[in-house]
């Protein structure tokens, strides 16, 4: 895809997109398709898909944003991933394995971040992966729709294709070498992404070093982010937790448990509790539920220790 010279002197107040964010730079894109490379501060909290004006000095004026997905990197700060989403692509496969809970916490965050989710099985030409398409129909066709592809092979691409151009922008999400940037080549190959490769224990490298926004030519717009062995869900809370987690909301809907801070472990008359005794919960969700829950409230926990000293 060929991009217009960059205009030289950008107006004041000129509004555009950032598409690409290298740390201390960003690459920003007007209305007519040009584009700016500009720089920032490290600590500027921009992201791709942040809709900014030019200001004094070349500097760059963050717009109100209509949403943002944000996840908890590795030091256990909030990391801002992308804004002015639409909706969410949770790319999984059978090598690597996705981590057990890694798509609920997911689904979670794209919930509470107001994107619509749903799931792409990459990989379909693997024979591993006829058995997970059938766990991933059982265990999340009536919460998004699934599409399978084969980024490798070419496999029900026009699909997914069909699917992105209505979907608005859509950000990718998976583990490192599900295929996210192989899918993107396959959707649009004049890209010519780098593509890792498995390593001995069967986990993806990671390859994508920086979010970009790319606008596919049937329609619609995709990021590509960084993979993640983990995805913690970042603005929910312990209590607002089981609200949002996949197969909570209509049990909670039809049955209230009697307290309404309930968290779902030993309090009495718990409508979660008594489904999953009734099989009507699947037990491994509900212990995934549990280990989320832990994992915010020590969270939640060390905040507001924080905020006392």
């Amino acid at each position: 895809m060929k991009k217009k010279n960059s205009p030289s002197t950008p107006r004041l107040d000129q509004e555009a997109v950032i598409i690409s964010h290298f740390g201390v730079k960003v690459l920003i894109r007007f209305p007519d398709g040009s584009t700016h490379l500009a720089h920032v501060k490290r600590s500027s909290g921009h992201v791709v898909g942040d809709c900014i004006s030019i200001c004094e000095a070349g500097q760059l004026k963050r717009l109100p944003r209509r949403t943002l997905l944000t996840r908890m990197d590795n030091s256990g700060k909030p990391r801002p991933l992308a804004a002015n989403l639409d909706s969410l692509g949770i790319v999984v496969t059978s090598a690597p394995q996705t981590p057990p809970g890694f798509v609920e916490r997911i689904l979670v965050a794209a919930y509470a971040a107001g994107l619509k989710p749903f799931i792409v099985l990459n990989k379909i030409d693997l024979p591993a992966t006829s058995l997970l398409r059938e766990k991933l129909e059982k265990e999340f066709s009536t919460l998004a729709q699934i599409v399978c592809v084969s980024a490798s092979e070419k496999q029900n691409l026009e699909e997914l294709r069909q699917h992105l151009a209505t979907a608005g922008r859509t950000v990718l999400v998976g583990v490192s070498g599900a295929g996210k940037s192989s899918l993107l080549n396959a959707l649009v190959p004049e890209l010519d992404l780098a593509v890792g490769k498995l390593n001995l224990d069967q986990h993806g490298c990671h390859v994508t070093s920086v979010s970009t926004l790319i606008t596919l030519p049937e329609g619609g717009e995709l990021v590509d982010t960084p993979g993640f062995r983990d995805f913690s869900p970042v603005d929910v809370s312990s209590e607002d937790l089981a609200y949002w987690y996949p197969g909570f909301s209509s049990i909670l809907e039809q049955s209230p448990c009697r307290f309404r801070n309930c968290r779902h472990r030993n309090e009495p008359s718990c409508s979660i509790t008594a489904a999953v005794g009734a099989d009507i919960l699947k037990h491994e969700r509900y212990e995934l539920y549990l280990q989320t829950l832990t994992e915010i409230e020590e969270r939640e926990k060390q905040q507001s220790q924080r905020g006392r000293s």
